[in-house]
């Protein structure tokens, strides 16, 4: 009996299915010019689109990243390091992925501030957290915690942020939600949102970051230019 699926699911049979069919058909660099590459592209912009529907956003503002982590990282740093405010905001529960990512800043110059939780695990929200000389640029607050499971009220948490702050972006790390939760950008209120194949019973190795349009992100992988250039590397 498995009991670990918070950590990975077992990836479905027509995942797995759809997988192999992928490599099989699909087996060329889609950023190249031939037939081969042109037809891999195709399934590439298809999946893109599915998923956009999936989560409410439109193709071009959906990022294929290579895990969960990466889009936390590409989230928070991304977005920070293409704005003027040197202030991000995150929960003191999120996970290390965000965690890990927000504290890197600090090297850039950036002022990194935890929100507190209830003994629940709730997030609360001082009065001066977004206000002053030093507004954040981004605040992340999870959707639903891969340790103690407490669900965050995000969409409550955006709409207050937003209604003190209408610059301040808001993202969430909804990883661990997506099996319970309606998980969309507009269900959630957030102007970033984060998501992992694998917890979902898809391969590992696979994330995805989606974005509201106009939200602006700082590539941290340069090479080729994929994914318009916010996302160096070849396709998964």
């Amino acid at each position: 009996m498995y009991l670990d699926h918070a950590a990975t699911t077992t990836i479905r049979p027509e995942a797995l299915a759809a997988l192999e069919d992928a490599y099989e058909r699909f087996d060329r660099n889609a950023s190249g010019l031939h037939e081969g590459s042109r037809r891999a592209k195709n399934a590439l912009e298809e999946s893109r689109e599915r998923a956009a529907e999936i989560v409410g956003a439109r193709p071009h503002d959906v990022i294929f990243t290579g895990s969960g982590t990466e889009a936390d990282n590409l989230a928070v740093i991304g977005t920070a390091l293409g704005a003027s405010r040197k202030s991000v905001v995150v929960s003191s529960i999120e996970h290390d992925a965000v965690l890990g990512a927000a504290y890197s800043l600090q090297r850039f110059g950036f002022n990194v501030a935890e929100l507190p939780v209830t003994a629940d695990g709730v997030v609360l929200l001082p009065s001066d957290i977004v206000e002053g000389e030093g507004a954040a640029s981004i605040v992340s607050v999870m959707l639903a915690n891969n340790e103690i499971g407490t669900v965050q009220p995000v969409a409550d948490i955006a709409g207050e942020l937003k209604f003190r702050d209408p610059e301040v972006l808001v993202h969430t790390d909804a990883v661990q939600a997506f099996n319970s939760e309606d998980v969309t950008l507009d269900a959630t209120g957030a102007d970033l949102l984060s998501l992992a194949s694998h917890k979902v019973g898809g391969p590992k190795g696979v994330g995805l970051l989606a974005l509201r349009p106009g939200v602006h992100i700082d590539p941290i992988i340069h090479g080729g230019g994929q994914e318009a250039g916010r996302r160096s590397g070849t396709y998964n």
